[in-house]
């Protein structure tokens, strides 16, 4: 999962923002209980003053409290204030410490001026609540308004709360925002590194992933990694801030408490635990049951015509059930795991709430608590435990995202078995379209046979080479190594005098002109199609190869003609029209080489023996390869190469193959009759 971190990193600026803006946020949210603690202490019951220390006081009043003082706190007392007109008044500079130094000095002596001598006016507390006391009563008989005193002090602290609740707010906003942008980003980088490392598999890599495995990683288990990654930054970063500083305030507030947080937070995680076991594997199970299902939906989607024709609907309307009832199932276990644990958490929070009322009512009556102490200990600890308690809900996430950054980097990681050279070799421009097959032999990995055994011929520039043979015989297998969609298991392929191996993946595939027995086209446009290998081609150039793979006239039927809407996968054009537009596509591109796998299959005789000769006029300073299974697509090539189980049986001309080759031999006759040899 760490390994998710890399795809941000150009957003570094970002998430020092972010962080910046979580302890902004932390700090705001953790100051709120302390304003509330004196808006009750302060406002509340003592009425505004804040504590022992007399903003103002009468001279005489400030005698008496000498009498109560020995000589070095009256030299303190008498350094921080200031008499004018029979008033003592505190200096604006005495900072906090110098305050409480203050505090302490005063409270005695106030609690002995009120008739209460300090040693048995109880705690500390009491002493500084004996202490305003006495200022309540000093500042009434100064002729102070208590009432406005208390209502500015109330009105100011929560003009303060109101001032730092919108900054939390703010600071929440853009946190949210930021994360979202730094997620999004995040997300884009994984689909980007994904796609690319797909595109550059070999058919070996792509024997290891099902094509409905590879859609599922490279949309649903990034968007579970990407709101992962949002979460993060979002509740992640910000729980361990918001609990150590909550601490922090708890110990400051009273520390007498803190084992009831203990307890909460024991509880917490026993309670993790115990769901991450039951549901952690089912978590990991669920991202398989996705793939399942996606890969019964894409086999009945793309095999409707069949399913229809076979009338299996029932059958695989069971299918599809089967994998939704099981998706759905561990869905819902999971779920309910999920669902009683936010009712747990509230039980655990509103237990350790009543924990603190009862144990802080009793401190209260003691008079070691004020009221104000004992709500912003309550509301610390909430906060403590909220964020254990965001943590938590993470769990949800957390296990799901973890099986989906492993199900990506599985596709990141996988190594590739084809790949450009370190140092490629020049290409001899002299030997142009030459291909060579060396001693080749080819077995698929992990197969235990060889599909291709010992294949030795050359092509030279201009030739027309044909490949013929009983199904299985190896005719596509021996023309897909030359685009090194495999690599050879043995000898070698050389084009241009150099091995394909030695040459970059883009200088060997910008030399074909390939068409595969399937016809694939993209959606978009004909013209989009066409020009899908040159994108530079000019209109007359995309015309001429339209004219060539004989889908001119077609297309001129259509209304818009070359602008025409090509449906994803072709759909909307039949087969022989979609092979002459793949014809047509690897024309436009004028390469040195062609590869035709059997891409004449869907044509009728006429349109072939035309296409293939206006094909000859067009493209004979080009190599030409074609993979046929119709005697009468090949019979005027220049050589002809007869395949059987892997193994070259025969080459000559269609005149020689009927005198030196059987296999060749009865292939024609299944094809052809008598008449029809007699006169070839």
């Amino acid at each position: 999962m760490l390994k998710m971190f890399h795809y941000v990193k150009d957003k570094w600026y970002y998430i020092v923002l972010i962080i910046m803006l979580l302890f902004l946020q932390a700090f705001c949210d953790l100051a709120l209980p302390d304003y509330t603690s004196k808006i009750v202490n302060v406002g509340i019951q003592q009425k505004g003053i804040e504590d022992g220390v007399p903003i103002e006081i009468r001279e005489d009043s400030m005698k008496e409290l000498f009498h109560f003082m020995n000589q070095d706190n009256q030299s303190v007392v008498v350094a921080h204030y200031t008499l004018q007109d029979g008033i003592y008044s505190l200096e604006d500079d005495v900072d906090s410490d110098a305050r409480q130094t203050l505090n302490q000095i005063f409270a005695a002596p106030m609690s002995e001026a009120l008739g209460m001598p300090a040693n048995v006016a109880g705690s500390e507390n009491m002493n500084n609540q004996t202490a305003i006391t006495y200022l309540e009563k000093e500042y009434r008989e100064m002729g102070k308004d208590i009432g406005k005193m208390q209502t500015d002090y109330v009105l100011l602290s929560g003009i303060k709360m109101l001032g730092l609740a919108l900054l939390a707010m703010m600071a929440a906003i853009l946190v949210t925002f930021l994360s979202c942008r730094v997620a999004a980003s995040m997300g884009r980088n994984l689909r980007n590194h994904v796609y690319r490392k797909v595109i550059s598999f070999s058919g070996t890599e792509l024997n290891q992933f099902s094509t409905a495995s590879l859609i599922t990683r490279s949309t649903n288990d990034i968007q579970q990694v990407q709101m992962f990654m949002m979460m993060v930054f979002r509740i992640v970063l910000y729980a361990p801030i918001i609990g150590i500083g909550g601490v922090l305030k708890v110990v400051k507030t009273d520390s007498s408490m803190t084992w009831i947080l203990g307890v909460g937070v024991l509880l917490i995680m026993l309670l993790v635990c115990f769901l991450f076991a039951i549901a952690m594997p089912r978590f990991q199970k669920l991202q398989v049951l996705i793939d399942k299902l996606n890969l019964v939906t894409r086999e009945i989607l793309t095999g409707i015509p069949v399913i229809r024709a076979f009338s299996t609907e029932k059958h695989e309307e069971e299918r599809f059930e089967e994998a939704n009832k099981e998706l759905t199932k561990t869905n819902l276990f999971v779920n309910r795991c999920m669902t009683f644990m936010m009712p747990a958490m509230m039980l655990i929070m509103n237990g350790i709430t009543v924990l603190i009322v009862f144990n802080g009512s009793h401190a209260v009556d003691n008079g070691v608590m004020q009221v104000g102490n004992m709500m912003a200990f309550m509301q610390y600890a909430m906060q403590i435990i909220m964020s254990f308690l965001m943590i938590t809900m993470m769990s949800i996430m957390i296990p799901r995202a973890g099986v989906s950054a492993k199900r990506i980097n599985e596709v990141l990681e996988t190594p590739l078995s084809i790949m450009d050279p370190s140092a490629p070799e020049q290409i001899e421009t002299s030997q142009k379209g030459n291909i060579v097959f060396d001693h080749v032999s080819f077995e698929y990995p992990g197969a235990e046979e060889k599909v291709l055994n010992d294949i030795t011929f050359q092509a030279k520039m201009g030739e027309t080479i044909a490949f013929i043979g009983s199904t299985g015989s190896g005719k596509s297998t021996l023309v897909n190594l030359i685009p090194r969609l495999f690599d050879v298991t043995q000898g070698s392929i050389l084009i241009d005098g150099v091995d394909i191996r030695n040459m970059t993946l883009k200088t060997l595939r910008d030399k074909l002109g390939y068409v595969p027995q399937k016809g694939v086209l993209f959606s978009g446009t004909i013209d989009s199609n066409l020009r899908y290998g040159k994108e530079d081609a000019s209109s007359e150039e995309i015309e001429n190869a339209a004219k060539i793979a004989q889908a001119w006239d077609f297309i001129n039927e259509k209304q818009e003609g070359m602008e025409s809407n090509i449906a994803q996968g072709g759909t909307n054009v039949s087969g022989g029209q979609k092979q002459r537009l793949s014809i047509a596509r690897a024309i436009a591109k004028d390469p040195e080489i062609y590869i035709f796998d059997d891409s004449f299959s869907a044509l009728d005789y006429k349109t072939d023996v035309v296409l293939r000769k206006a094909l000859k006029q067009a493209t004979g300073n080009a190599t030409t390869l074609i993979v046929a299974q119709r005697i009468s697509t090949i019979l005027h090539a220049d050589r002809i190469i007869v395949l059987e189980d892997g193994n070259i049986v025969g080459q000559g001309t269609h005149r020689e193959l009927l005198k030196s080759c059987d296999v060749y031999k009865q292939i024609a006759m299944s094809q052809l009759s008598e008449e029809e040899l007699a006169n070839e």
